[in-house]
Order: structure tokens, then C-alpha cells, then sequence
């Protein structure tokens, strides 16, 4: 087997893995926010911009690690760090390493990639036979 024969053979489960593992960083952002876990000085009110967003980034990123409803969700997720970055780290700086934006910039696009092209065969969107590559 060739290296093109191998890599279009997993090309589509190493969508599954970005996104498991996007997931699965992006839901210890709302974990820390709402649970309190790790535990850290954010605490906002849920009614609040910040509660919304890590609300957001809990709901979300347990949908987007078990695939569910992944595109949409996904979608929304990227609009979200769209915002996130153009309000809270912009304003700092025009320059990402300086302003603590790079994160908010990388899930953007990882989750407007997502999006597009879907979950990968490892979700449960695949399962139920919609949004799969």
C-alpha cells in the first residue's frame, strides 16, 4: 500500500480526531466557566456575555465530541469565536500572539472547517446517516 492510498483511507477518521479533540479543549473553556472546573477566577453570571459563552462552549462542544447535530453546531461555534476574538482581544492589540486571540482565531476556522466538511465517520451523525464525509 502507498502512502496516497493510506492517507485518502484515514483522511476521513482524522477528521473524526480534529474534531473529538477540538471538542474536547474547546468544552474545558465552558467547563471552567459554568462547573467552576478547573478551577480558575471566571465565574459569570449565566446571564451574562460570558455565561452565554461558556454555555456555548459546554452544550457545544459535548455535541460537537459525540457528533451530534455537528454542522450546525459547528457553524455557530465558529460565529462565536468570530465574536469572541473582535470583542475581547482585538481591542489589545492587532497582533494574536500579543493579544491572547490566537486560540479564538484557530477554533474559528477549525470549526468553519468542520462545518463544511463535516464530522467525520466517527460521530454519531454519521451513525444516523446524516452530515457524514
Amino acid at each position: 500500500m502507498d502512502l496516497r492510498t493510506v492517507t485518502a483511507q484515514w483522511s476521513p477518521r482524522m477528521l473524526s480526531v480534529l474534531r473529538i479533540v477540538s471538542a474536547l479543549i474547546f468544552m474545558a473553556h465552558g467547563t471552567q466557566k459554568i462547573l467552576g472546573f478547573p478551577a480558575s477566577s471566571m465565574n459569570p453570571p449565566l446571564l451574562s456575555l460570558f455565561g452565554a459563552a461558556g454555555l456555548l462552549e459546554l452544550i457545544g462542544g459535548a455535541l460537537l465530541l459525540i457528533g451530534l447535530f455537528s454542522r450546525p453546531v459547528a457553524f455557530l461555534l465558529s460565529g462565536q469565536m468570530a465574536f469572541a476574538y473582535f470583542i475581547a482581544h482585538a481591542p489589545k492589540s492587532p497582533f494574536p500572539a500579543l493579544n491572547g486571540g490566537d486560540a479564538a482565531i484557530l477554533y474559528c476556522f477549525v470549526f468553519l472547517y468542520i462545518a463544511f466538511a463535516g464530522p467525520g465517520p466517527w460521530s454519531l451523525d454519521a451513525q444516523r446517516g446524516r452530515g457524514a464525509v
